[in-house]
């Protein structure tokens, strides 16, 4: 059960549309939309976070397990790859600078070139976006079939089935 204000109920539809939901039912109260929606579990990993920033907070879902269904069919998958280091080092805020427009998750060794040209405090002064925590649900949703996810009681790590580049190439 989905409620939200109508301006958002467009993209609602169209991203649970994408994850195999059927409406079952949908009815205007107001302001608002009131959806019923039969969509595969799998279908809602990470959902959760991806519905609140869509809804500006506005939104209120609601989730029950219904019963068993048929296989719906392959769900899409994520649009970009992983970022991964290709060496081991220190990771520096010169090189998540640069992949930081590319990526939220970030696992890079790119050191910084030292030369007389360049000014010694200049990486002080780069801005980095704070990192996103990602929560077990969020990283399933985010796993291709050639990564892994890490739980530890403190963290949670993703990382490549294979590690070493080499051997992914050939893979």
């Amino acid at each position: 059960m989905i409620d939200v204000p109508e301006p958002y109920a467009g993209v609602v539809m169209e991203k649970l549309g994408s994850r195999k939901g059927r409406m079952t039912s949908m009815e205007h109260r107001e302001n608002h939309v009131r959806f019923l929606f039969t969509v595969p579990s799998r279908g809602l990993f990470g959902y959760r976070s991806e519905f609140l920033s869509d809804t500006r907070g506005d939104g209120i879902l609601y989730r029950t397990v219904s019963g068993y269904e048929p296989w719906a069919g392959e769900l899409s998958r994520r649009g970009v790859g992983a970022v991964i280091s290709t060496a081991r080092g220190k990771t520096t805020p010169y090189s998540l600078f640069h992949i930081q427009e590319r990526a939220k998750l970030v696992n890079a060794v790119r050191p910084k070139k030292l030369t007389n040209v360049r000014a010694a405090g200049k990486d002080e002064a780069t801005i980095l976006t704070p990192a996103t925590p990602m929560t077990i649900e969020a990283a399933l949703e985010w796993l291709e079939d050639d990564e892994l996810l890490e739980v530890t009681p403190l963290s949670l790590r993703l990382r490549k089935r294979i590690l070493a580049a080499n051997l992914r190439k050939r893979a």
